[in-house]
């Protein structure tokens, strides 16, 4: 990692050695996951979204990864790291963290908090005022994987506003253009017709369904014509010789 370089002084007050440019291959400072539920919840999410938009090229998602905001553009000070987040209109590549001062001031459109029994209460107080009154990110979402609590704001006049569940018992993002809904236990994304987005795995389970179904239907094909030769070799039919 290369050196940080100073800065002109901003203030009377601050010295040039306390102000300084962190480099742009901040690693993320997040630890470790609290439970398999939660590592997995969160790479569903993040290789669902990337496998729907992969033709895309202006957004990233990730998680547990550390955004680091700083005013003073300083590493050490004003960093959070969402379970899951979508920032759009910025180029798709690998990152270490996110760095909103090397980002064009881009903060996350999207994210989804993934509760604990010991997150809970900071997911659902001052995060959500971070992200409300600092971030100022349109759309937040949180999930509980033991409990399936799912609940979602969006921003309106700079307050978050709940946003009411479907019949379905899931949730719009404004952001996604996707709806949030709870499927087999897990938190997943829809489509506007309400139809699931499928994994990778999914989608190879349903190729391999549909080929074994053809396969079946191919094979019950060649029987029933095998069936209706015998018939009509039984009645002095010769189809050869029609």
């Amino acid at each position: 990692m290369s050196e940080p370089a100073t800065i002109e002084i901003i203030s009377d007050e601050i010295s040039e050695e306390e102000v300084i440019f962190p480099p742009g291959d901040l690693l993320s400072d997040e630890p470790p996951l609290e439970s398999d539920l939660h590592r997995d919840q969160i790479d569903l999410l993040i290789r669902i979204l990337k496998l729907w938009w992969r033709s895309r090229q202006d957004f990233y998602a990730s998680g547990n990864l550390t955004i680091y905001y700083s005013p003073n553009q300083k590493k050490s000070e004003h960093f959070r790291g969402p379970d899951f987040f979508v920032v759009l209109g910025t180029e798709k590549k690998d990152r270490k963290s996110w760095v909103v001062w090397q980002e064009d001031g881009k903060y996350p459109n999207l994210i989804v908090e993934i509760l604990s029994s010991s997150t809970t209460t900071v997911d659902k107080g001052l995060k959500k005022q971070v992200y409300q009154d600092t971030f100022r990110t349109p759309d937040y979402f949180w999930f509980d994987p033991v409990t399936i609590e799912l609940q979602g704001f969006h921003l309106v006049d700079g307050k978050y506003q709940e946003i009411k569940t479907t019949t379905d018992g899931r949730l719009w993002s404004q952001q996604l253009e996707l709806y949030l809904g709870v499927y087999e236990g897990k938190l997943r994304f829809f489509t506007t017709e309400n139809q699931l987005i499928l994994s990778s795995e999914e989608l190879a389970e349903q190729e391999s369904l549909r080929a074994q179904q053809a396969e079946e239907r191919a094979q019950q094909a060649e029987q029933e014509i095998a069936r209706l030769r015998e018939v009509l070799r039984i009645q002095g039919i010769d189809l050869e010789n029609i």
